[in-house]
């Protein structure tokens, strides 16, 4: 490895290493449920990136099927969230869907 590339390996690792760190961060401190669930797609996502950047450093593919797996699961949790969060918020505005409420 040269010092170039070493030095990318580096940056990337730290790169990494600080986002995951704020996403950590920004689970356990929320505030709200939707904050939670964007800190833990950065997550996943970061979770990502690693995979893929050790599959560019070892120059294999054998890792594919594991970000798919990754990221199947970010877009189901995503999808559950909002779900729960759009009923929570319907169950909370009794007024919804009765015709002309906004006038």
């Amino acid at each position: 490895m040269t010092v170039f590339s070493t030095l990318v390996v580096v940056v990337v690792i730290l790169g990494l290493a600080a986002t995951a760190i704020a996403a950590v961060v920004r689970i356990v401190r929320g505030p709200t449920i939707l904050d939670r669930m964007i800190a833990s797609d950065v997550l996943l996502t970061t979770l990502m990136l690693a995979v893929g950047a050790d599959m560019v450093l070892r120059g294999h593919t054998d890792n594919i099927p594991l970000m798919t797996v990754i990221a199947a699961t970010a877009v189901f949790a995503t999808i559950v969230v909002a779900l729960y969060v759009r009923r929570s918020a319907s169950a909370s505005d009794p007024g919804e869907g009765k015709g002309a409420g906004h006038v």
